[in-house]
């Protein structure tokens, strides 16, 4: 038997095990929402106590927002075969796995350590390249620019660890040297940064959301080219992704409660055009 990986990962960072952990819960069940035997393999690979998410309801909110970013990723390669998908942030996930329409150009971006345990799982080919950096340092921007446009930019589950300033530069550093490319991102209204601290997940870890986004159109207001598409929250999936549930998330969705629903709208998935100023 293969001697287990013991991650080491800083603070945020260590939050890349928790839709790692979803995806390989959700593949080992009978009907599964995603089917990712990576992730199982990755999972069963690394030293770590997972049984700590275990039960927690945001693994299947994890999920669904897997599947929506899949979705919007494979609707812009059924425009854009050729284009090219960023993951900044990038974790171990395995969206190139499940989307490749076998001509996309990829890059996953993330930080130094993230990018050393990925390599033990991963390895750069001709059209997938790993780059080790911050997503706030503009040299990652620089060598995605280099790739073919049109540009579709992924940051699941990382914009909202980072303070609003850091996010704008962000923004900024995409609508300069990538304009006209979309970025799809998740947004935390005040009152989920403010009960974080009772989240069945995030009060497993030390890390902390900071960016708080009540209005997903404030980045609009940033002059950084960012004009707001499309938004939704795990109430108002669009019927692409509603239509691939199964019925027991169907009924969940359905059955909420109008805390848990207020708690889900404070939670939104968002779809950015970075407009050339």
């Amino acid at each position: 038997m293969a001697e287990k990986r013991r991650p080491e990962l800083g603070t945020v960072q260590e939050t890349l095990l928790i839709p790692l952990y979803a995806r390989a819960v959700e593949t080992r069940r009978q009907r599964e929402l995603l089917h990712d035997p990576r992730a199982v393999e990755m999972v069963e690979a690394i030293d770590y106590d997972f049984t700590r998410f275990d039960g927690a309801k945001s693994l299947i909110g994890a999920n669904l927002r897997t599947l929506l970013l899949d979705t919007w990723v494979r609707r812009f390669l059924a425009e854009h075969p050729h284009g090219t998908v960023v993951e900044i942030g990038t974790g171990l996930n395995t969206r190139f796995e499940r989307v490749d329409n076998g001509t996309v150009r990829w890059f996953d971006v993330d930080l130094p350590d993230v990018i050393a345990l990925r390599r033990t799982f991963f390895d750069d080919t001709e059209r997938r390249r790993m780059i080790a950096g911050s997503v706030t340092d503009p040299d990652w921007v620089t060598s995605v620019a280099d790739s073919p446009g049109p540009y579709f930019v992924v940051a699941e589950a990382v914009l909202i660890y980072l303070e609003e300033a850091a996010v704008q530069d962000v923004f900024r550093m995409i609508g300069e040297k990538l304009p006209g490319s979309l970025l799809a991102l998740e947004t935390a209204a005040g009152a989920m940064i403010d009960a974080q601290d009772r989240h069945d997940v995030l009060s497993r870890v030390d890390a902390c959301m900071h960016w708080r986004c009540d209005d997903p159109s404030t980045p609009e207001r940033w002059d950084t080219g960012a004009r707001l598409v499309e938004t939704t929250t795990l109430n108002t999936l669009p019927h692409p992704v509603r239509d691939r549930l199964p019925w027991s998330y169907r009924v969940l969705l359905s059955t909420m409660g109008t805390l848990r629903r207020r708690q889900i709208e404070a939670y939104r998935f968002n779809l950015y055009r970075m407009e050339a100023r």
